[in-house]
C-alpha cells in the first residue's frame, strides 16, 4: 500500500482504497461478516425466517451492526439477500435448510416475458428503509456498502429455481434459447440499476456486485451473458460518484475478462495471489481479498500467517482492501474473525 503516516477518519479509509489513494493501513471487512456463526444472528433467527428478517428494516439495522460492535471492521455492510429484487419482480423467494428456492423458474420466452420490470423497485422499498435506518445507527463510525446481485447470478437462480450443482436447466438454454437468456438478463439489469440507484440515495458510501456464479462460465460465456449486463450497470452508477466493488467466485479463468469491467475494485477468491490479478489487470483497479476462509477454523496462528501472507503479497501498492476470498461459514467462531481483523490492522499499520 501506499501509507499515510496519521491515522485516517474511519468513514474515509475505505473510500480511499477504493480509489488507490494512499491509506494508513488496508481497510478490512468481511463478507458475510454479520450472519450464522454469530449466536446474536441466531438469537434474531430464532424469532423470525430469513425473508421476514430481510423485510425488517429494523432487524436488518440489528444485525448489520453486529460485527461493527463485536469485530471492529471498517465497513458495514447492508444485511439483505441477493434475490430479494426478484421478489419486486413476480417471483417468490424462500430459504430453508438446503438454500434459495426462487418460484416459479424461469424456463421460456413466455414466463421471462411475465416478468415486472416498472415498480419492481419499489416493492422493495424495505431495503432502502433499512439502509437509512443503518446509516442513522452507524452515525459516521464506518462507512456503508450497498449491494446486488449481477444479473447472470440471479438470472442463475431464477433458471434454476435455487441452487443447483450442475445446472442444466441453465445449460439448456445457453444452448438452444440464449436469446431467451438475454432477454432475462436485460429485464434484471434495468431491475438492478434502479435498485441500487435507490440504495446510493438512501446513504450507502460504495456498492459491490455479486456475480457467485460467474465463474461457472467459460470466459467466452462470460463475455457474452455477464460482462455487457454488469457494465451496464457500472456505468448507469457513474455519475453517483460512489466506488463499485465487482466480485465473482472461481473466476482465475475469467481475469482477461473481468479486466474489462468499468468498476473501481475487483474482489478476488483465494484461488489466485493479488499480486497475479494486480499484474494481469496493469494495476488499474484497486483489489479486495483474498484470505482462504477455511483458515478461520484453524488456529489463531494459522490466521496471522494468512493475513500476513495476504499483506505481503499485495506489497507496497495502493488499493488493498482486506477480506475474505469468500463469506465466513457458520462453523467458524467470532473469536477466530475477530483474530483475523486484528492481525490484519496490526500487520497493515506496520507495512
Amino acid at each position: 500500500m501506499t501509507s499515510k503516516t496519521e491515522p485516517m477518519d474511519p468513514t474515509e479509509r475505505l473510500l480511499a482504497a477504493c480509489r488507490r489513494q494512499p491509506v494508513d493501513r488496508p481497510p478490512i471487512w468481511i463478507m458475510r461478516q454479520a450472519g450464522r456463526y454469530m449466536a446474536s444472528y441466531q438469537e434474531v433467527r430464532s424469532r423470525v425466517s430469513f425473508m421476514e428478517l430481510c423485510r425488517s428494516p429494523e432487524l436488518c439495522t440489528e444485525v448489520t451492526m453486529m460485527p461493527i460492535d463485536q469485530l471492529g471492521v471498517d465497513a458495514a455492510i447492508l444485511f439483505s439477500d441477493i434475490l430479494v429484487p426478484l421478489e419486486g419482480m413476480g417471483l417468490e423467494v424462500s430459504f430453508d435448510k438446503r438454500g434459495p428456492h426462487v418460484a416459479p423458474p424461469l424456463r421460456s420466452a413466455a414466463e421471462v416475458a411475465k416478468l415486472r420490470v416498472d415498480g419492481a423497485d419499489e416493492e422493495v422499498a424495505y431495503v432502502y428503509e433499512a439502509v437509512r435506518q443503518i446509516k442513522a445507527a452507524l452515525n459516521g463510525r464506518v462507512p456503508l456498502l450497498g449491494f446486488a446481485g449481477a444479473p447472470l447470478t440471479l438470472a442463475i437462480y431464477a433458471i434454476e429455481g435455487g441452487s443447483s450443482r450442475n445446472r442444466h436447466a441453465v445449460r439448456k438454454l445457453v444452448y438452444d434459447a440464449p436469446e431467451v437468456l438475454e432477454s432475462l438478463l436485460d429485464k434484471l439489469t434495468t431491475v438492478v440499476i434502479r435498485y441500487l440507484r435507490h440504495q446510493v440515495e438512501a446513504g450507502v458510501d460504495a456498492v459491490q456486485i455479486f456475480d457467485t456464479w460467474g465463474g461457472t462460465m467459460s470466459l467466452a460465456e462470460w463475455r457474452r451473458f455477464s460482462l455487457p449486463y454488469t457494465s451496464r450497470i457500472m456505468k448507469a452508477l457513474e455519475d453517483t460518484g460512489v466506488p463499485t466493488i465487482h466480485y465473482a467466485l472461481g473466476s482465475a479463468h475469467l481475469t482477461e475478462g473481468l479486466a474489462e469491467l468499468p468498476c473501481d475494485v475487483l474482489s478476488v477468491d483465494w484461488r489466485e495471489p493479488l499480486s497475479l490479478v494486480r499484474e494481469k489487470t496493469g494495476g488499474r483497479y484497486a483489489l479486495q481479498g483474498n484470505v482462504e476462509p477455511g483458515v478461520l477454523t484453524a488456529g489463531y496462528e494459522h490466521i496471522y500467517a494468512a493475513a500476513k501472507a495476504c499483506l505481503d503479497d499485495f506489497g507496497d501498492n495502493p488499493g488493498h482492501i482486506f477480506n475474505l476470498g469468500h463469506g465466513i461459514t457458520p462453523d467458524v467462531t467470532v473469536s477466530a474473525a475477530k483474530a483475523l481483523v486484528d492481525a490484519a490492522k496490526e500487520l497493515g499499520a506496520r507495512s
